[in-house]
């Protein structure tokens, strides 16, 4: 399949198909801790990247491939930003028209400013936009994104999404080193989250490889605090516990590939997979992946991952200029 993909298991949302809209690294944001690589370039046009149709197509499809249990959620998550596609509204629900499993859209939010976007986004069971920051200049510094995707944009869309969404508002917060787990840093999010209202602050770690080489994860006092400051809706997010589903591909490897390009895997968690799926034959899939042109590997954090060859991982350790 070329745009859905799994079960994965996600850390929120237990066993999710997910649905791909859009080209990889398609975003308007370039994170410094993106799990697929850098933007490169950002882009902030909405347009049907991919027809709705064929997405649709894949969606019933796996639906009907897995039985009753597999799956726990339907989620629209792009290997970028999906609300830019142009098509998302009609495909969640055209979704929501064939199964009665609930509906998730993970986004970083920004385009919530737009009245077209809110409106494609109200039929999803529940929708999860991204916060890391409480001022202008830490956000340009950790998410930095396309000149017309700006702050006050940002933060006037969420409060402008919650005053109609009736479903499950989920807003999450990656937490990094240094950089937003501070208390100055926590109280300007909070102050924020005050307006916004959200059902549940989701406190996330980067487990997966960070686009830039300098990116931690908070530490233990790091998040204690930031539940103490965020308050009661706060939860942290464990790393995710499930298997991967790699039925109805055309092999073990092309299965992997598939998940790769919006999921990079780690060495131990590869090895773990191919031991379900392809016992006895996990050196040789190995090798083949390694040689595979459309895969990577990267090291970050001491960790070896599987990724897209496509994404760009850089690899000097360069911090930028001081958040403050």
């Amino acid at each position: 399949m070329n745009y859905v993909f799994g079960p994965v298991p996600s850390r929120r949302l237990g066993q999710s198909l997910g649905v791909d809209p859009i080209p990889l690294k398609t975003c308007n944001w370039n994170c410094v801790y993106c799990q697929l690589g850098r933007t490169m370039p950002v882009t902030h046009a909405l347009r049907e990247y991919f027809p709705r149709e064929a997405i649709f197509s894949e969606i019933k499809q796996a639906l009907a491939a897995h039985e009753p249990g597999d799956i726990d959620w339907v989620t629209f998550v792009g290997s970028g930003e999906p609300t830019l596609h142009a098509g998302l509204g009609w495909m969640i629900q055209q979704t929501q028209a064939i199964t009665d499993l609930p509906t998730a859209v993970i986004t970083n939010g920004s385009l919530l400013y737009l009245p077209a976007v809110r409106e494609a986004l109200l039929s999803a069971n529940a929708v999860l936009p991204s916060l890391d920051a409480g001022t202008a200049v830490l956000y340009r510094h950790l998410n930095r994104p396309h000149p017309e995707a700006t702050f006050d944009r940002l933060v006037a869309g969420l409060i402008a999404f919650r005053q109609a969404y009736r479903g499950q508002l989920w807003v999450e917060v990656m937490l990094l080193q240094g950089l937003n787990d501070t208390e100055a840093a926590l109280r300007e999010i909070q102050s924020i989250l005050l307006q916004v209202r959200p059902d549940q602050v989701h406190l996330n770690l980067p487990t997966r490889p960070p686009a830039e080489t300098w990116v931690r994860p908070s530490d233990d006092a790091g998040l204690l605090r930031a539940q103490a400051i965020l308050g009661d809706a706060a939860r942290v997010v464990l790393p995710a516990a499930g298997h991967f589903d790699l039925r109805g591909e055309e092999g073990v490897e092309t299965a992997v590939i598939r998940i790769i390009q919006r999921h990079p895997i780690s060495q131990q968690e590869l090895e773990r997979i191919l031991d379900e799926w392809a016992p006895g034959r996990q050196a040789e899939v190995l090798a083949s992946l390694a040689a595979n042109p459309h895969v990577q590997r990267v090291e970050r954090m001491g960790v070896r991952f599987w990724s897209a060859a496509t994404a760009h991982f850089p690899n000097k350790n360069q911090r930028p200029e001081s958040c403050r």
